[in-house]
C-alpha cells in the first residue's frame, strides 16, 4: 500500500496541489496572492507514517515535502509554494553538516526578491536548536518558520496539516517580517530564543515557559504582540558560508555526587564545554576545582528550564554565564562564538547581547 493511499484511509485530505489556485472574482486563477514561500522539508514526526489511527511506533521521515503539501486544503491560496528536500531524517538525527546546508540554502534563495518567506518542517525534539542556530546565521528579514508535529500524518487527529498550513500563514505576512527565526506550533508563535519543547507526547510541546508566545495564529491570520529583542538574523557578526564544521562544545549535566572525571574527559575532547548547573548553574566543589583549571572555554547553564544565571552566580572565574540560555542553546551560541574569538571577555559580552 503506497504512503498516499494510507494517508487517504486516515482521513487525511489530498488536494492537487499544483493546480490549486485562489480565484479572482471573474474565476481568474490568483495563485497565493503573489506571495512565494519556500518549504523546506527535513523530516521529523510531521512526515512520519505508521500504524493507522496510533500516535507511537511510526517511521519518522517517511513523507517528502510534496506529500506534506498536499494534506493541507486550500494552502496554495495562501502563497505559492516551492519546495527543497534538505533531508528526511528524525531530528535527533540532524547534524551540523545540515544545519550549515539549510542555512546557506536560505541565505542562497533568500537573494530572490520574488522569495517572500520560508518555513522548514522538522522533528520537534531538537527544533528548538536548529530554530536558534538560524537566528544566528541566517542573513535575511524575510520570515524564516520552524514547525513541526507531535502526530504522525497517519495517526488520529494529525496535527501536522494545521501547523504547517499556519506556518506558512506567518511566513508570508508582513507582521513576520524580521522578527527573527520563529516557530509556528499548534496556533502560538515563538521567538527562536526562548522556545523549547516541553512535554513527550502532548499536541502543545512546544512552548516558551514563562517567556510565552510573541504571537497566535487564528483562522489564518497572523497577530505578532512582541518583537525579539536579542540581536539576531541579519545583525549577528557569525558568518557559515565558507564553514564546513564548527568547533566542538559538549554539555555536561551536573548531578548529586557527579563523577569529576567526566568533566576532564570532555575538556580533552571539545573546544569548549557548557555546564548544566544545578539551581543557579551550581556544581560540587570537586567540579569546581577541576573546572577552575581548565583552558577551554566554559559556559554555565542550568538543568533548571526556568530563569536567568549572572556573572554574580558563577563559582569559578575562567568560566562564562549563559544568561537565560538552556544548555542546548549556549552550546550553539559557544560553537559559532569560537569561530570568531575564544576569549573570555569577548564571550561575556556575546552571551549578554545574544
Amino acid at each position: 500500500m503506497t504512503i498516499i493511499m494510507i494517508l487517504v484511509l486516515c482521513g487525511i485530505m489530498f488536494l492537487p496541489f499544483a493546480a490549486a489556485r485562489a480565484e479572482t472574482a471573474d474565476g481568474h486563477a490568483k495563485p497565493g496572492g503573489g506571495r512565494k514561500i519556500v518549504v523546506l522539508a527535513t523530516g521529523g514526526t510531521i512526515a512520519g507514517v505508521g500504524e493507522e489511527g496510533k500516535t507511537a511506533g511510526y517511521t519518522p521521515g517517511a513523507l517528502t515535502a510534496e506529500e506534506l503539501l498536499l494534506a493541507v486544503p486550500k494552502l496554495a491560496q495562501v502563497a505559492q509554494i516551492d519546495t527543497v528536500q534538505i533531508c528526511n531524517v528524525n531530528s535527533d538525527d540532524i547534524t551540523v553538516e545540515i544545519w550549515l546546508a539549510l542555512a546557506n540554502k536560505i541565505n542562497e534563495l533568500a537573494r530572490d526578491p520574488a522569495v517572500r518567506g520560508f518555513v522548514i518542517t522538522h522533528g520537534t525534539d531538537t527544533m528548538e536548536e536548529t530554530a536558534y542556530f538560524l537566528n544566528l546565521t541566517v542573513k535575511t528579514d524575510k520570515p524564516v518558520v520552524l514547525t513541526g508535529s507531535m502526530r504522525p500524518a497517519t495517526s488520529i487527529s494529525a496535527d501536522g496539516p494545521m501547523n504547517l498550513y499556519q506556518s506558512v500563514c506567518v511566513a508570508a505576512s508582513d507582521e513576520a517580517v524580521g522578527k527573527g527565526v520563529l516557530v509556528v506550533f499548534s496556533d502560538r508563535i515563538y521567538s527562536a530564543r526562548t522556545v523549547s519543547k516541553y512535554s513527550t507526547y502532548n499536541v502543545t510541546a512546544i512552548s516558551a515557559g514563562e517567556r510565552g508566545a510573541i504571537g497566535v495564529v487564528r483562522d489564518g491570520t497572523v497577530l505578532l504582540y512582541e518583537s525579539p529583542s536579542k540581536t539576531h538574523t541579519t545583525q549577528t557578526v557569525f558568518d557559515i558560508s565558507a564553514l564546513s564544521a564548527l568547533p566542538r562544545v559538549s554539555i555536561l549535566y551536573f548531578s548529586l555526587d557527579a563523577d569529576p572525571s567526566l568533566v576532564r574527559f570532555a575538556a580533552g575532547h571539545s573546544d569548549g564545554l557548557v555546564i548544566a548547573g544545578a539551581g543557579a548553574g551550581e556544581f560540587s566543589r570537586k567540579w569546581i576545582e577541576v573546572i577552575g583549571g581548565l583552558s577551554i572555554p566554559v559556559v554555565v547553564s542550568s538543568r533548571i528550564d526556568d530563569g536567568v544565571i549572572t556573572k554574580e552566580n558563577l563559582l569559578c572565574k575562567n568560566t562564562v554565564a549563559a544568561n537565560s540560555l538552556s544548555p542546548q542553546k549556549a552550546a550553539i551560541l559557544l560553537r559559532l562564538a569560537l569561530t570568531v574569538d575564544a576569549s573570555q571577555e569577548y564571550l561575556e559580552e556575546l552571551f549578554l547581547q545574544y
